[in-house]
């Protein structure tokens, strides 16, 4: 018997009655089944009634019918066991792209631009920042419509004074979308196929994409000659994107360009049966606490491992987050923040813990885990074993979002929220193309003129329309009529926080927080007002995060379930690159319809806009946050 290099201890909380639902009711097995039932016969020899895991773990249209089997989460570990060849296939076909690249340019190729969006590309900027894409390509994760990302990236490609040309004819595009209707790769897809086109240089052996057949990307790709690669070894479609990471060629490609070693990554993607349990154990322990009101789950990460933090919490909040009664929030942190006000048992302590320790790095403090423990606070710790690869991590973590699944008989696979945010983006950005800009749309006009808006020093304006619209306060609740921003955000965040209807925050800045130095000192800003107004004075957890990344990874939750205060943030002055044609339009677009698509389903949102991302802005928006502060004191 195989010895689990991933162990799990739980402590202070009793977990047995639901893990053993999970072993009786055999929801593995069942899954199984399926998966041999849709291989063998087809989607249309599964009914919805077939199996209660055909809601959880398929996609089923209105009339009952499955239209797609998502347990690709766990069959292509299952695959991976019986496929031995799978990491050489790989490797070959890596060589190949490189082949094509020096043989249609004379150059080896030096950097990888990977366009997608939430999860098609969340798990590659979690292996960038983990240092598993430093073997010699560089990867960018062009995630989102901001032009000001894409003009930083190719600011990166061209850095050392290497001339533009040379840099495109060295770097290899990938679009990826598992949506029929996602539109962000294919805007940048289509400008970076225009730079090719305008530097003469032939961009087919350059570019490939994966996504299905007859989808918008496709629709773009495909009359350009772009090679269509299968996501999936098996050539099959049976994972949701988020669900991609660690076995598929989207998240191998950039793996095997970076000399990781595929043997050792997939065989750890299949998981011994002991460590399969604990997975099932702690899907138990996270849904059993949930039940209990637990849902704010600090996830505790070895210092070396923090770059896992946002792909954890995506995979289980787009999964688990469409329920208004159960929920779960990830929290990843490096301490616990904010500080332990309540004891464990308190009524109103809605928080549980989940420690990591991989051996040989630097793990959190003992002292912190000894305290959680003593104090009686539910824990749960998972060890790591010295050189396990992150794949096994990744698919212990989808093997505990299926048993929560399972257990809350909630599909897990599906997306729904995101689809009514998209679904409002793209009407904004039609209409508009047709008006002209983002701005004569009659939404935009709209927010422009609400009387429920309030200016702070800085050119710093705070719309907080929605708030009325949805009923959840009044104008009253917010101040006298001349009220500065600071302070009728602070009355709302006290009023809601009050009554008990938010239970957590979130800021999401639309632009890039990640390759321009303005933006990391944004985020920054960001997160210190987050720990300051939320975390020291209300005793809230706070997610700070880039949109529109965000919602396409977390997003689920925080509409879905509610009970989050959302700050959405949008710089007025927004960058156009002109060399490409790229207009920030889609964007702002994006940046409404979060708005929207919260104030629809009744959230608590607020808009603020600032001038730039220069440094008096920042210095204006620091100052707005600590007013905020002075306000909640």
């Amino acid at each position: 018997m195989l010895t689990p290099q991933l162990t799990l201890s739980l402590f202070n909380h009793h977990t047995d009655r639901h893990y053993q639902a999970l072993v009786r009711d055999r929801a593995l097995e069942r899954a199984q089944r399926l998966v041999k039932l849709a291989r063998a016969k087809g989607l249309r020899s599964i009914k919805a009634e077939t199996d209660p895991l055909v809601g959880i773990g398929m996609e089923v249209d209105e009339r009952g019918r499955v239209t797609k089997n998502s347990l690709g989460v766990l069959e292509l570990s299952w695959q991976a066991g019986e496929h031995p060849e799978w990491p050489a296939l790989i490797r070959r076909e890596v060589e190949e792209i490189r082949a094509g690249i020096r043989a249609a340019h004379g150059v080896a190729l030096r950097n990888l631009v990977w366009a997608g969006m939430g999860g098609s590309a969340e798990d590659k900027a979690m292996y960038g920042a983990m240092g598993l894409l430093n073997g010699g390509v560089r990867v960018f994760v062009l995630d989102s419509t901001d032009p000001a990302k894409f003009e930083a990236i190719l600011a990166q490609l061209t850095r050392g004074g290497v001339p533009l040309r040379r840099a495109l004819s060295q770097t290899l595009v990938v679009g990826m979308a598992m949506g029929m209707t996602s539109y962000e790769p294919v805007i940048n897809l289509e400008k970076l196929h225009l730079l090719f086109q305008k530097n003469r240089i032939p961009s087919t052996a350059n570019f490939v994409y994966m996504t299905l057949p007859g989808s918008l990307l496709d629709q773009f790709a495909a009359p350009r000659g772009y090679q269509r690669i299968e996501l999936q070894l098996d050539n099959d479609n049976t994972t949701a994107g988020r669900h991609s990471g660690p076995l598929t060629r989207g998240s191998l490609y950039p793996l095997a360009l970076n000399g990781v070693d595929l043997d050792a990554w997939m065989a750890a993607a299949v998981l011994t049966g002991d460590e399969i349990q604990y997975a099932l154990r702690l899907a138990a322990f996270l849904h059993s606490n949930g039940l209990e009101s637990r849902d704010k789950v600090t996830l505790l990460l070895p210092r070396q491992w923090r770059g896992a933090g946002i792909w954890s919490k995506q995979d289980f909040e787009e999964s688990l987050g469409k329920s208004e009664q159960l929920g779960i929030k990830i929290f990843p942190a490096e301490v616990v923040q904010p500080p332990l006000r309540l004891p464990a048992r308190h009524p109103d302590e809605d928080r549980v813990f989940w420690a990591v320790q991989a051996a040989g790095c630097q793990n959190i403090e003992p002292a912190i885990v000894k305290h959680l423990r003593e104090q009686g606070y539910p824990l749960a710790v998972l060890d790591v074993a010295a050189g396990t690869p992150l794949s096994k991590y990744m698919q212990f973590l989808h093997y505990a979002v299926f048993g929560m699944g399972w257990l809350r008989k909630m599909n897990f696979v599906t997306q729904p929220s995101v689809e009514l945010y998209k679904q409002i983006t793209n009407t904004l950005y039609a209409r508009a193309c047709k008006a002209g800009s983002v701005e004569r749309t009659r939404e935009w006009r709209a927010l422009a003129r609400t009387r429920y808006r309030a200016n702070a020093p800085g050119g710093i304006t705070l719309h907080y329309d929605s708030l009325v619209t949805a009923r959840l306060l009044t104008p009253q609740d917010l101040g006298p009529p001349r009220a500065g921003a600071a302070e009728v955000l602070a009355r709302a965040i006290q009023r809601l926080r009050a009554e008990k209807r938010i239970e957590y925050a979130e800021l999401t800045f639309y632009g890039d927080l990640r390759y321009r130095a303005a933006g990391r000192r944004l985020h920054e800003l960001l997160r210190a007002a987050a720990d300051s107004a939320f975390g020291d004075r209300l005793g809230l957890s706070t997610d700070v995060y880039e949109g529109p990344a965000m919602n396409h990874s977390y997003h689920e939750m925080i509409i879905g379930h509610g009970r989050c205060f959302s700050i959405v943030l949008l710089a007025r002055r927004q960058t156009t690159f002109g060399p490409a044609g790229y207009r920030p339009d889609y964007h702002r677009a994006q940046w409404l319809a979060t708005k929207l698509a919260l104030e629809r389903r009744g959230r608590a949102v607020v808009a603020l806009l600032f001038p730039d991302l220069r440094t008096p802005s920042l210095r204006a928006l620091r100052a707005f946050f600590q007013q905020v502060v002075r306000h909640l004191a």
